[in-house]
């Protein structure tokens, strides 16, 4: 029976607040940290509760989430035979597994700046949700209250400055897996298949027929439990915005520029853009596989802006049909083909990951140009499922880097995520005939910063965590 009050609260429910804090933690005191890691799903000792999936009537004012490294779980003392059932990649750490995630050249782990540059040594990711920055600064002094529970190694603050939007300036927060457990599906059409529980949850059914994946012993330490790749990732939004007006500028001097925006149209893409302005906007779109707004290309390949006007509840009701608007290389389609015939066909559905995520660093202003010493921006990620392998990973290598999923973009990367070089990346925008022109030299957009592989354990595991010596 699957117990909604024993889960995480961000796993399947969005908070939807709009600061969020990361506190990197390592275990000074073991006994003291056994017992702080009980007192947050008790009531007591005067720090945070961990948030649960169990429904409120009115959303708190703050939330609080709690996720271990494996390093983490050795250094509470989770026995030898308990360790070893948890899976090589979270085992390994996300360090070691940084080819795999295409992180290489100024995006690998030589790079990552402190506390990312000792990864051994950080053994929890501690997430504080709230309004405003006052509520962090409390949760923060409450949690780390006796400063010989834990060494704090570092923080990593988000903002939701811009309500859904990021830095690369598209919506964001648009689709996630549907679970019949969880969600009302008359809550927004979506042609997808619910999601099985065991997508994100250990101990439950997935979506390859017969297999569960391991839940880590004992069960009250893994059953409840999932697994998130946490990730800093810093966009480059002024190498993003000036590409964009590079291939505008050479796609003007090509022949078949009008079958993309034909003579007079810009007004369907934006009122008052240049002909190079509304270029622009038809490569992020065809990058991304959305307008800047949200609309699917795959609803409206013409505009972002159709009539009638699309609802937002709408924005996730489509599919791939074999002639669709959306590029086979677009970042959505490749992160996640849907319906469409793929190589790996039974891997359509396999690997859904719910994401939650949260900008970094100041909004980017065109009409301030950023100084040398500039401050970085970018995003806070959880990528979080059942099986890191299976589901986290084998999307990083196979889709978003090698594009494994179709023939057609085999051996190009991910336009906007992927670890792309000028001398050999490429990206086939979609023309109105059904055709496609090809674009070179993209430079990289998004380099990775830090990160973990963390576990998200169950309350019955938190508590269970807490008893350890007793």
């Amino acid at each position: 029976m699957f117990d909604v009050a024993d889960v995480q609260g961000n796993i399947l429910r969005g908070y939807r607040q709009p600061r969020v804090r990361h506190l990197i933690l390592s275990v000074a005191d073991v006994t003291e940290a056994r017992a702080w890691l009980g007192a947050t799903v008790s009531g007591s000792g005067g720090v945070p509760q961990v948030t649960s999936q169990a429904p409120w009537d009115e959303k708190p004012a703050t939330c609080f989430d709690i996720g271990l490294t494996f390093e983490g779980l050795r250094a509470l003392g989770v026995s030898s035979a308990s360790l070893a059932s948890f899976p090589t990649e979270f085992v390994e750490g996300m360090t070691a597994r940084a080819l795999k995630l295409g992180d290489i050249g100024d995006s690998s782990p030589e790079h990552w700046p402190s506390p990312f540059d000792k990864p051994d040594d950080i053994h929890l990711i501690v997430s504080l949700y709230g309004r405003e920055t006052a509520d962090l600064d409390r949760l923060q002094g409450q949690a780390l209250q006796h400063a010989r529970t834990f060494r704090l190694l570092g923080t990593r603050d988000g903002d939701n400055f811009n309500g859904d939007y990021v830095h690369f300036g598209y919506r964001d927060n648009i689709s996630q897996p549907r679970f019949a457990e969880i969600h009302d599906p008359a809550d927004y059409p979506d042609p997808q298949p619910m999601a099985p529980i065991g997508t994100v949850l250990l101990g439950y059914p997935n979506n390859f027929e017969g297999l569960f994946w391991r839940v880590p012993d004992p069960v009250a330490l893994g059953r409840n439990g999932s697994f998130n790749a946490f990730r800093v990732l810093a966009q480059d939004v002024v190498g993003f915005e000036n590409y964009l007006t590079e291939a505008a500028k050479y796609l003007l001097t090509q022949k078949g520029v009008d079958e993309l925006l034909p003579e007079g149209d810009e007004a369907r893409i934006g009122e008052g853009l240049s002909r190079e302005g509304a270029l622009r906007e038809i490569v992020a779109a065809q990058m991304c596989g959305r307008w800047r707004n949200g609309v699917p290309l795959a609803l409206s390949p013409d505009t972002p802006n159709p009539q009638p006007p699309l609802p937002v509840k709408e924005f996730n009701n489509f599919d791939y049909p074999a002639a669709s608007g959306c590029p086979y290389s677009s970042h959505v389609r490749r992160s996640n083909p849907r319906n469409a015939q793929i190589v790996q066909r039974v891997a359509n559905n396999s690997r859904r990951l719910v994401r939650r995520g949260m900008p970094y660093g100041p909004p980017y202003d065109p009409a301030t140009p950023d100084a040398a010493d500039s401050p970085e921006r970018g995003l806070l990620g959880n990528f979080i499922g059942a099986s890191l392998g299976a589901q986290f990973e084998a999307m990083c290598t196979d889709w978003v880097n090698v594009g494994l999923q179709d023939p057609r973009v085999t051996g190009s990367n991910d336009p906007l995520i992927g670890a792309n070089a000028p001398e050999t990346s490429w990206f086939d925008l979609v023309l109105k005939s059904g055709t496609t022109f090809r674009l070179r030299t993209l430079p990289r957009f998004v380099r990775a910063r830090g990160g973990a592989y963390t576990f998200l354990p169950s309350i019955t595991a938190i508590r269970y965590l807490g008893s350890l010596g007793k």
